[in-house]
């Protein structure tokens, strides 16, 4: 009897954990998002999308500054999993225009809806966070993913 008591117990506080911490699909991060440049403070609009192997992606869709204008339709991430354990899209390989190498990428989206994008080299804790606000429609309907 005990033992059903308890096992009740686990379940019903498995039951809320859940609802409470609820997790993210994987295509969830799918869409446009408006960032500014954290050292340039330069407005841009991103397309994240399904790459089609279990991946994901992100696109240059529309920069403000007439200046930047030839990098719109730069994929500039690659490589973004899903991890349901951590509930966060990492693994990702990011290009910043201007600069020279690769550097890591993981995001994970925020209950205020902001996507949260930490960007790094070598190790999490020498990079920069930046958060994107979400979008419902592109800004130039000339770059497609």
């Amino acid at each position: 009897m005990n033992f059903f008591k308890n096992l009740f117990l686990f379940l019903l506080l498995f039951s809320v954990k859940s609802f409470l911490f609820a997790q993210n699909h994987p295509d969830d991060i799918v869409g446009f998002y408006l960032n500014e440049d954290p050292f340039s403070k330069a407005l841009s609009q991103v397309y994240i999308y399904n790459a089609g192997d279990g991946t994901y992606e992100a696109i240059v869709v529309w920069v403000r500054e007439e200046e930047r204008k030839q990098y719109e339709g730069l994929v500039f991430m690659t490589g973004l999993t899903f991890n349901v354990t951590e509930n966060e899209w990492q693994n990702g390989a990011m290009i910043y225009p201007g600069k020279k190498g690769k550097f890591k990428a993981f995001m994970r989206l925020e209950k205020d809806g902001r996507l949260r994008v930490r960007g790094y080299w070598g190790v999490s804790m020498f990079g920069k966070t930046v958060y994107w606000e979400r979008e419902k429609e592109t800004r130039n309907e000339n770059v497609k993913p």
